[in-house]
């Protein structure tokens, strides 16, 4: 964030949010020079929610032949991704 690149900030991890966050308020980094990276799904709320505050929130879309099997390796990944998904699809019903 502070040597110039543009950083993707790929989590749904509220800890990791609020650590970027700060790190980026402490150093004076605007919210244009980095983004948080979604999947599409996952933490709507969450994502309507930095995107209200002025981050750049990127929201990704399996699709393809192997959608299925990238979706599964991200949940598969951390854990609480399968948590933040349950919920999504649970808010739907």
């Amino acid at each position: 964030m502070t040597d110039g690149n543009y950083p993707g900030l790929a989590t749904h991890d509220e800890a990791i949010i609020a650590e970027a966050k700060r790190f980026a308020k402490e150093r004076g980094v605007d919210a244009s020079r980095f983004e948080f990276q979604m999947l599409f799904g996952v933490r709507p709320e969450e994502q309507r929610r930095l995107a209200q505050l002025g981050y750049t929130v990127r929201v990704y879309l399996p699709y393809g032949t192997q959608w299925y099997a990238y979706m599964m390796r991200r949940l598969a990944e951390r854990p609480a991704n399968l948590t933040f998904f349950a919920r999504a699809l649970r808010s739907k019903a």
